[in-house]
């Protein structure tokens, strides 16, 4: 027998059959054991969701000799002979090669006849959105008030095409992307019963190039199973024609690192490796907002479709940016994504993109400026901004020229109420922006090297026992300050200007060292190096 691809093969054969659309497969299967149908139906989505395949599935269901709970049998003479065609009474037509007015004109006057050996003639037009607009009209009077035998069904995947007028006598029912994690579960299923196996990383790594489409998914694992049959990911990557998650942390670290030089070179060796500009450019601004994601919530695991490591990974990488400089390269990159689709010179446009972002001064748009200012500030806040050296008559202009004087230490602020902490605050928004509503209300003093906190939000303690939490908020007070601060936390209750116990300490930032060196100088015993 001549071989099938895989989504024909495993085309959902009942509505209990069909993938991550249980909201529209449950209505129909009631419709239908409630014998309320309607005479038409209208089908959106994106490609690959399902749209055809209930389509089929509902003009079997509504013919068939012997339903179950909605389902066609599959098995009596009329099931058997929609699926191979020899029941005409059932058509299926391509509005975007029979968009013509003639071509509806015939369907209407076939459309009287009754159905020759089903109980409804059921007319399944896809992509109905590319009829014309005459077409849209030849159709409209024959939608309004079908024959009593005919029943339409609509599928289309730009809905905002179709008129007013045809959408208003439809009966809509709109299909969403299907979920990577229901889409893996398919891929194992259907790898099973075709007799290979799915790594679990490589399952999940097709459902995210699917982008929510089961077809695009069956399609991508075909290839690969064509190829081997053990499906990894590195196989799956390479079938793809994408690049891999390294190239992608080693650009960003590039960005990160105003390494153009090094940008550019895996440019090279990705376009030489035949790998497209704009899959690259997309992938860059998926990761990104990947990114973005992890500097914006507390659990980004719910919102990155990733393996445990790779989260651990891009964890790690976002604590390198703020989220303003995440916002500012993703504008960047969507911009290069529209220009390549334009279809100006790929790898120039691209390796264009990557100089901007690993050399700020060449950008002279508003939002790089601002960025630049506000490192500036972070600069001259910290200390480290480079003073002129003193005139020395004794030494030359061009010794001159070259000299600099390293940046005094800064010193601790004045204990007492911190002045800054509205400023603060301010800062935190570009860096956590969940912990800054938590510290709203809150004041702030010195008391040493410790910035306490005096807030009634219980839950702040437990925040900064985070990880992430802790580390954003110190690296604003330094970012305000200049100075590195540990962080203690009190209650309103306790009164700033009474002597005070020494602050409660986040136990992330705890040091055992220094903690035993403490108590150690309490006993009075002194320990040296």
């Amino acid at each position: 027998m001549m071989y099938r691809a895989l989504y024909r093969k495993w085309r959902p054969q009942t509505f209990s059959d069909v993938v991550g659309q249980s909201h529209i497969t449950v209505t129909l299967c009631n419709e239908l054991k409630a014998g309320k149908l309607a005479h038409a139906y209208l089908f959106t989505g994106s490609r690959g969701t399902g749209k055809t395949s209930c389509a089929k599935i509902l003009a079997k269901a509504v013919n068939c000799e012997h339903p179950v709970d909605g389902n066609p049998c599959n098995e009596c003479e009329v099931c058997r002979g929609i699926d191979s065609g020899a029941i005409l009474d059932v058509v299926e037509i391509d509005a975007a090669s029979n968009n013509g007015v003639d071509n509806i004109r015939d369907l209407r006057e076939e459309a009287n006849y009754t159905p020759v050996r089903a109980k409804y003639r059921v007319y399944i037009i896809d992509e109905v959105h590319m009829l014309s607009v005459g077409a849209f009209n030849a159709l409209l009077k024959t939608l309004e008030e079908p024959p009593e035998h005919v029943k339409f069904i609509l599928a289309t995947t730009e809905v905002h095409k179709l008129p007013a007028t045809i959408l208003s006598r439809c009966q809509r029912f709109d299909f969403k992307r299907i979920e990577p994690e229901d889409i893996a579960a398919r891929i194992n299923v259907v790898a099973e019963g075709e007799g290979f196996t799915v790594d679990e990383e490589a399952a999940m790594l097709i459902a995210r190039v699917a982008d929510g489409g089961m077809r695009d998914a069956l399609s991508l694992l075909d290839q690969c199973a064509g190829q081997s049959d053990r499906v990894t990911a590195q196989l799956v990557s390479s079938v793809a024609g994408f690049t891999g998650r390294d190239h992608l942390f080693s650009l960003a670290d590039c960005i990160r690192n105003s390494d153009c030089a090094r940008a550019l070179s895996i440019i090279n060796e990705l376009h030489n490796s035949s790998c497209d500009m704009e899959r690259l450019c997309s992938q860059l601004i998926e990761h990104y907002r990947n990114l973005m994601i992890i500097r914006s919530v507390n659990d980004p695991s719910g919102l990155i479709v990733c393996t445990t490591s790779e989260l651990k990974q891009m964890e790690s990488q976002a604590l390198s940016y703020s989220l303003e400089q995440i916002i500012y390269i993703l504008g960047v990159l969507e911009s290069t994504s529209g220009n390549l689709r334009r279809g100006l010179n790929r790898r120039v446009e691209t390796e264009m993109a990557f100089v901007r972002l690993c050399t700020p001064n060449l950008d002279s748009s508003v939002d790089a400026l601002l960025k630049r200012v506000a490192a500036l500030e972070n600069q001259v806040r910290s200390g480290v901004v480079a003073k002129p050296a003193a005139q020395n008559p004794a030494v030359s202009d061009e010794a001159q020229s070259t000299e600099t004087v390293a940046p005094a230490a800064p010193e601790m602020l004045p204990d007492g109420e911190l002045g800054c902490w509205p400023d603060i605050i301010t800062e935190l928004k570009n860096l956590n922006l969940p912990l800054t509503s938590v510290l709203y209300n809150s004041t702030a003093f010195v008391q040493g090297n410790h910035v306490v906190i005096y807030t009634d939000n219980p839950s702040l303690m437990s925040l900064l026992k985070v990880k992430n939490n802790a580390i954003d908020l110190r690296h604003a007070i330094f970012n305000i300050t200049g100075i590195k601060y540990k962080i203690g936390v009190k209650s309103m209750e306790q009164t700033p200007d009474a002597p005070a116990p020494a602050p409660e300490e986040a136990p992330v930032q705890a040091d055992p060292l220094a903690a035993f060196l403490t108590q150690a100088e309490g006993y009075g015993v002194k320990i040296t190096n």
